[in-house]
């Protein structure tokens, strides 16, 4: 792909539209950097390209003589498809993609495509220790953190690129060819952006749309959204199921984690050795056994590697225990379905839960949490833009107590628990109404169990 001389707009200036401007500024091309916030309010970094790349920074609404010029529209997954600059472009026959599209021209060495609505960050972050620790050359990024544009320079032809994908990101793409692709379930999300659960689904599913007979996918069995699709992919299809044994494909009998292939069985490891908690990080484990099997890794190193994985911040992670009150940050559940995966993976002896819930919402319903609410749930603790709108849902199936901080719902929390419960951060929501990131949010959650306790030890 020449880039010399390509007159370029790259929407959004997040972190993905600073690689992208930066990438195609320093391959010759001439580019605007664009995004609806005043400049003033735009990041030191994406400001810093205009002095020191000759980016054109651009805000507002874009002028249509600026469109007319632009051959090549690089678009950030925050910015929704079908925004003018991206169809005014694409109708006078320019070109529009992703980051990652730019990035897979780029890349050198073979691809770990990783989506679904829920787990991918963990399994992504899973096969890459899995890879790494058995000796494969292995870089992790996309949506994961690292954009993929990032890791070009030191991607060789021996390299595996593990990369998490979100469906955001697989909208734009083209011609991006993962050799193992891994769907680990696909459950309502991100309402607010699609008019349809189809159109999210089908967002989803060209992760695998250019991969061929040579290639692995990886589908969960028990999602029937992903089940659906085995039967009219190109790649080889590998199943796993933490359900049902198959015929072919790994999957959870008892306690064993089994993969069966060719008429063998051969148990990869039990969940006695995995730490991370839930029913649904097996899902993740298979998923990434699968894709370590696909890879070339050895079994006997990738079960070493899933024995000691801690798991990934935010993640149903345990923060401080406080007179006999447990503290869980699951910030990255910002859908139902994950919320639902947290409050199934606190077992019993966790006692009841005091929940943190609310945000920017998704047009997603909550009633499907009413079940496990009334079962686990002492409190409900709700902050954020939906929080009214929670509690017309959820009224009555537990206490709803409000909170106006994030420390004032720590606070709440630990007021409305008893000694032996778990106060859990999984709010079923975007952070993006109170903070920057979900990372953001579940480090203030952090900072506010730890200035709790020093409080109490005061007191």
């Amino acid at each position: 792909m020449n880039l010399e001389g390509r007159k370029s707009l790259v929407l959004g200036a997040g972190k993905s539209g600073i690689a992208s401007a930066k990438f195609l500024a320093e391959r010759g091309a001439i580019v605007a950097l664009h995004d609806k916030k005043e400049i003033a309010k735009w990041s030191d970094e994406a400001r810093s390209l205009k002095e020191k790349y000759n980016v054109g920074l651009v805000d507002g609404n874009l002028p249509s003589w600026l469109l007319d010029q632009i051959d090549l529209v690089v678009i950030s997954p925050g910015v929704p498809t079908n925004s003018i600059p991206a169809r005014y472009v694409d109708r006078k026959d320019g070109e529009v993609i992703g980051e990652v599209e730019l990035a897979y021209r780029f890349l050198k060495g073979r691809i770990v495509g990783i989506t679904g609505s829920n787990g991918k960050t963990t399994t992504t972050t899973l096969v890459g220790e899995l890879l790494k620790d058995t000796g494969i050359e292995t870089l992790v990024g996309g949506n994961i953190g690292t954009p993929l544009l990032d890791l070009t320079a030191k991607a060789t032809e021996n390299t595996w690129t593990v990369a998490e994908l979100s469906s955001f990101q697989l909208e734009t793409i083209k011609d991006f060819r993962p050799n193992v692709a891994i769907a680990t379930n696909v459950t309502p999300n991100h309402m607010d952006r699609y008019d349809f659960f189809s159109d999210y689904a089908a967002a989803k599913h060209r992760l695998f749309m250019n991969q061929t007979a040579d290639d692995v996918a990886i589908l969960n069995a028990d999602d029937a959204t992903t089940a659906s699709w085995a039967s009219g992919l190109k790649a080889n299809v590998v199943m796993f199921s933490v359900k049902t044994e198959l015929d072919e494909g790994l999957f959870l009998r008892n306690r064993d984690l089994v993969c069966r292939a060719n008429g063998k069985e051969k148990i990869l490891t039990t969940r006695d050795e995995i730490f991370v908690r839930g029913l649904h990080n097996v899902e993740n484990v298979l998923a990434g056994f699968a894709a370590g099997l696909a890879c070339g890794a050895s079994p006997e190193s990738m079960r070493e590697t899933v024995r000691n994985f801690k798991g990934v911040e935010h993640r149903i992670e345990f923060v401080e225990e406080i007179e006999g009150v447990k503290f869980y940050n699951d910030s990255k559940a910002t859908s139902v379905d994950a919320t639902l995966k947290a409050l199934e993976a606190l077992s019993e002896e966790e006692g009841k839960i005091v929940l943190i819930l609310g945000g920017r919402g998704k047009n997603a319903p909550y009633a499907p949490l009413i079940a496990l609410i009334e079962k686990k749930v002492r409190a409900l603790v709700l902050i954020g833009e939906d929080a009214d709108n929670i509690e017309t849902q959820l009224k009555g199936a537990a206490e709803i107590v409000r909170a106006d901080t994030m420390q004032d719902a720590v606070k709440k929390c630990f007021e409305a628990a008893k000694t032996g419960d778990s106060v859990l951060l999984a709010p079923a929501c975007a952070s993006f109404d109170m903070f920057n990131t979900f990372e953001h949010r579940g480090k203030i959650f952090k900072s506010g169990v730890h200035s709790l306790k020093s409080e109490v030890k005061r007191v």
